[in-house]
């Protein structure tokens, strides 16, 4: 999808306050888009981080709220605090990496710059990822979860096996005894559920990978679906403390019977992605594969 440079005049920075290394890059940032003519707009932690003056507003929602673009500098780490934060508005997200390994955050901070000056020339393109929801009931209560990732059914402080039943459109797939189940969208793939063994999907195909954590059965592997279907995840396991979490974030207990299914959101986040950039870059570069194409 294309948007005219003309559209973009406000431009919203959020960084990761934590990495007060990052505030340079903001600073930069700020004064390359103030000399371009446009206009600054950032939350108060950011803008206290950074010491930037300019239009500041109370969060990351705000900021969203009132931009046309918004550049984000931190790792993917931040880039999921802030899908969270902004709460399904679709403001194109660039994402400035100021941290180490980071396939959301694709613009190294050195390059900040360039990326900038592509941003003015209309060189760009937004890509729109879907987001992933689930619903059921968590600890007796109803749960609603929305999740960019990953969705995680684990075990607790205590590192004992866990069991879970899959269905995929109420077909059981099979019992699951391990340290938990990972159910990632395609911009997933690359996070938590590749440590775990899982493939890595490009983020255009329209599936979930479900993949187990240190699965008991050595025949247990990642299993890809549709993103049409829906997955039902229930925990058989008795008197054992096992939670949910999104995108690394608890978001509610697991007791023995509970159950979520888990589908394909309505919602999107919109990227924007920088020819000649690609996935597939992202991924040679980041891993540090090598070898020649043939």
């Amino acid at each position: 999808m294309k948007k005219s440079p003309k559209q973009i005049r406000n431009i919203g920075l959020i960084a990761n306050t934590d990495k007060p290394a990052g505030a340079a890059v903001v600073r930069l940032a700020a004064r390359l888009i103030q000399e371009s003519g446009r206009k600054v707009i950032t939350d108060v932690s950011t803008a206290r981080m950074a010491r930037l003056e300019c239009e500041t507003l109370g969060d990351a929602a705000a900021v969203a709220g009132a931009a046309d673009i918004l550049l984000v500098f931190g790792g993917d780490g931040t880039m999921l605090r802030v899908v969270r934060d902004i709460d399904g508005q679709e403001t194109p997200i660039l994402g400035i990496n100021v941290g180490t390994l980071g396939f959301l955050t694709a613009i190294p901070a050195r390059e900040l710059p360039a990326a900038l000056q592509s941003l003015w020339d209309g060189d760009f393109i937004i890509e729109s990822r879907p987001l992933m929801e689930a619903i059921g009931v968590c600890e007796g209560a109803h749960a609603r979860i929305v999740a960019f990732n990953d969705i995680v059914i684990s075990h607790g402080a205590v590192s004992r096996l866990i069991e879970l039943n899959v269905t995929v459109d109420g077909e059981n797939l099979t019992r699951y005894r391990g340290d938990g189940l990972i159910v990632c969208s395609p911009s997933g793939s690359t996070a938590y559920s590749l440590s775990a063994g899982g493939p890595i999907i490009s983020p255009d195909a329209d599936v979930f990978a479900i993949t187990p954590i240190c699965a008991h059965a050595l025949s247990n592997r990642s299993v890809i679906v549709s993103q049409r279907s829906v997955v039902q995840v229930q925990l058989l396991s008795q008197q054992m403390e096992t939670i949910v979490s999104a995108d690394g974030h608890v978001e509610a207990g697991f007791k023995g019977g509970d159950s979520i299914k888990i589908f394909r959101s309505r919602r999107k986040v919109r990227l924007l992605v920088l020819p000649p950039r690609s996935f597939f870059d992202a991924v040679r570069r980041k891993l540090r594969w090598s070898g020649s194409a043939v």
